[in-house]
């Protein structure tokens, strides 16, 4: 008799300004295991913003998998979206990735908040009010400051069981905020993992009846700090150069391109760049080695180890597309002259 398997096709969805995840679930016999052995498939693009009525289907590319701890038997797949007639898909931004050598690597640190779906308030918020300033959440430990940690620490089993190179996690500075960082040689492949991190979260608040809520500033013109998705980069250039001045030159790069960038740095980040709480303001543009303040930052570890190592662009916001920003980063540092 043969074997069944569940292949989990996800996909980016139509959704504008920010997509959305969808994905369903396809039984195969006697699978592989292996990628190349998973089947292109089809969706109703009329119901995910990417397709009309007339004219819906949409096809599934399928571009990474990996193994579904939550089920038995079953698997990720990590989906490119293409036109019926196998063209790339408008909202596809994997394929605008300029980076088939991997020779970029990428860190992305994901903030996010979990949202209590009754109070419609971050976990830890009292209905009607706020809990203690922020001070005490960030890293923080036992009941009086660490909310939902339960639901953090079945994310991170269920990301290391699947084979996401996730390198961290920690409560971060506002009530019921917290981020897991995810680091890969390749931006297609960080991209692929940010996203199926984000998937094994949303599907394991599921039981809690929590949801994740990804926007920058979900507590509005407050005193708490916005959620974002730094961009740690680098590529051969930056790893081996031991030149302040290249970096330099490769920081300057992105002055002139800030209206680019942001293009893709996510959806209402206007709310969380104001120059306040580590950002710089969505308008200007600096960097400086160890500045938290700064559109760039410069690590220490990178001047320490004699100028080689990487970069963080701090203003991609918690909601932005990996493969958006990965695309847009490597376009300005593959300019430098």
């Amino acid at each position: 008799m043969a074997s069944k398997t569940k292949l989990e096709y996800i996909w980016l969805d139509g959704n504008n300004p920010t997509q959305t995840l969808r994905s369903k679930t396809k039984i195969v016999s006697d699978f592989s295991g292996n990628l190349e052995d998973c089947p292109q498939w089809c969706f109703d693009g009329s119901s995910t913003n990417q397709a009309p009525g007339g004219s819906s289907d949409c096809l599934l590319e399928p571009v990474a998998i990996y193994p579904d701890p939550a089920r038995i038997d079953a698997y990720l797949v990590m989906c490119e979206v293409l036109n019926a007639d196998g063209s790339v898909h408008e909202t596809n931004g994997r394929a605008t990735i300029d980076d088939d050598d991997d020779d970029f690597w990428f860190g992305f640190e994901q903030e996010y908040f979990l949202w209590d779906r009754e109070t419609n308030l971050p976990l830890g918020f009292p209905v009607g009010g706020y809990p203690a300033p922020q001070g005490p959440y960030y890293c923080s430990v036992g009941a009086k400051n660490a909310f939902g940690r339960e639901i953090i620490e079945e994310h991170l089993d269920l990301c290391l069981q699947a084979g996401i190179n996730v390198e961290g996690i920690n409560a971060e500075v506002a009530s019921g905020q917290w981020e897991f960082q995810v680091f890969s040689k390749g931006a297609k492949d960080a991209g692929d993992q940010v996203w199926i991190a984000r998937y094994l979260l949303e599907r394991c608040a599921e039981k809690y009846n929590v949801a994740i809520n990804w926007h920058p500033k979900p507590l509005g013109a407050t005193d708490w700090n916005g959620s974002g998705m730094h961009a740690n980069f680098s590529n051969e250039v930056l790893r081996t150069c031991g030149s302040e001045e290249t970096y330099k030159t490769i920081c300057e790069a992105f002055g002139p391109r800030v209206k680019e960038h942001i293009s893709v740095y996510g959806a209402d980040n206007h709310l969380r760049l104001t120059g306040l709480h580590e950002t710089q303001s969505i308008d200007k543009f600096s960097y400086g080695v160890s500045d938290r303040g700064a559109s760039i930052r410069i690590p220490v570890a990178t001047v320490t180890n004699g100028w080689k190592g990487w970069l963080e662009d701090r203003r991609p916001a918690s909601n932005a597309d990996p493969y958006k920003v990965a695309a847009e980063i490597i376009r300005t540092v593959k300019n430098v002259r």
